[in-house]
């Protein structure tokens, strides 16, 4: 088997791979209003428990740090996946309180490992073609998603028990996932040792200063995400009068333009650059997050969660991007510890919408997501305007065709 034919492979099982976590998330997250009446977990309890998961997810992720210098993150890949879907099935088959405790625990730390490893790969791929394939990936998750929220809501249409909901896809999406995961493809660092053994050469201490302006763009673009992904139904059925049928449509809407939004957005990359494009992004997410904080209805509340998709969907993918970029001999660490910081933007943006909406009012809370994400705006210098290109044999082939790690995208 040739290199080309190993790498094309490679990079359609690890799209798959980000598929199927899109998939599961979204039926995670689109159900919460009916996991919190199955279990009969509380408004004030309800934060608690979706802290939970960022958390384990987290400590996960500093745990694959480290392991991904035993392991190829392949591996780590091929077991955290079946372990993340099965832990969504575990959700829907408890009948008491600790029982989903149990399964959320199970769901964050093997989807802190997944979202980690899943990356790395991702990022290693595209330093191997030597053009931007990221935005692809993480599009795949977005599409994902769409079938998820689909699934979700002909489950609430039809009033199907939370495990029948989640079984037919845990029976389908599992076994090909084990299937793809035999063609996952790792990669090296510009010297030809793999990532881990260059990953402390690359990334002391000095090189995580340089890093952090990426960790509080992720933080801040992910409150606004888990803003999305754990609000969006409740917020439409509690404060717009929804019917659980329709809460389930926003987080739906929002990948739609998170898809479209990933499809197109290597143009506006290659135009403008990538801190023109992530700059556009936040103003959009924040006009998305006032539509909704002033939405009279549940129809303009979703035009609302449509600017979010659009604005949100270029920044999380550039900022993965952008740390390979800086971070070329020790990407695998980069990508772990920046992905810390998705963890903490839903450990930070779950409560605090809680808890500002059990203060005042869950409208005005759908500000202070609004106002963090802005901050974006002070940041987005560091995913620099020139190119950077890797020099290896894929770009050279490429010729003109190729892009720049650092202005083109990447999720999870």
């Amino acid at each position: 088997m040739t290199d080309d034919v190993r790498l094309r492979r490679g990079r359609g099982a690890l799209g798959f791979s980000f598929f199927v976590q899109g998939v599961a998330f979204a039926l995670l997250v689109t159900r919460i209003p009916a996991i919190q009446d199955r279990y009969g977990i509380s408004d004030g309890l309800l934060p608690a428990f979706l802290a939970a998961v960022p958390v384990l997810a987290g400590a996960s992720s500093v745990a694959t740090e480290h392991l991904v210098k035993r392991v190829a993150p392949s591996v780590v890949l091929r077991w955290a996946q079946p372990l993340v879907l099965l832990s969504l099935l575990g959700v829907a088959a408890g009948g008491q309180m600790w029982h989903v405790a149990v399964a959320l625990g199970a769901f964050g730390l093997s989807v802190g490992a997944l979202d980690a490893s899943m990356n790395m790969l991702g990022v290693s791929l595209q330093r191997a073609y030597g053009r931007s394939i990221m935005l692809g990936f993480h599009a795949a998750y977005s599409l994902g998603g769409i079938l998820g929220a689909s699934a979700a809501w002909a489950g609430a249409h039809w009033q199907l028990d939370l495990f029948v909901s989640y079984l037919p896809a845990v029976v389908v999406l599992l076994p090909l996932a084990l299937l793809a995961s035999r063609r996952y493809v790792d990669g090296t660092g510009p010297d030809g040792t793999g990532a881990g053994e260059t990953a402390e050469k690359g990334l002391g201490a000095g090189g995580f200063k340089l890093l952090l302006p990426l960790c509080l763009v992720m933080a801040c673009a992910y409150i606004g995400d888990s803003t999305v992904a754990n609000w969006s139904a409740k917020y439409l059925q509690d404060v717009l009068g929804s019917s659980e049928q329709m809460a389930t449509v926003p987080y739906n809407v929002y990948m739609v333009t998170t898809l479209v939004g990933r499809a197109v957005g290597d143009l506006g990359v290659r135009r403008f650059g990538a801190a023109a494009v992530v700059r556009a992004g936040t103003l959009v997410a924040a006009a998305g997050f006032a539509v909704v904080a002033a939405a009279p209805g549940a129809w303009v509340g979703m035009l609302g969660f449509t600017l979010l998709g659009i604005g949100l969907c270029v920044i999380v993918p550039q900022t993965f991007a952008a740390a390979g970029r800086l971070f070329p001999g020790a990407s695998d660490t980069a990508v772990a510890r920046l992905n810390i910081f998705n963890y903490v933007g839903f450990l930070i943006g779950s409560p605090l919408v809680g808890a500002v909406g059990d203060a005042w009012s869950y409208r005005g809370a759908m500000l202070v997501p609004m106002a963090l994400v802005l901050v974006t705006l002070f940041q987005a210098r560091s995913f620099g305007s020139e190119p950077a290109r890797y020099g290896v044999r894929h770009e050279r082939r490429a010729g003109d065709r190729a892009v720049d790690v650092g202005r083109g995208g990447n999720e999870v």
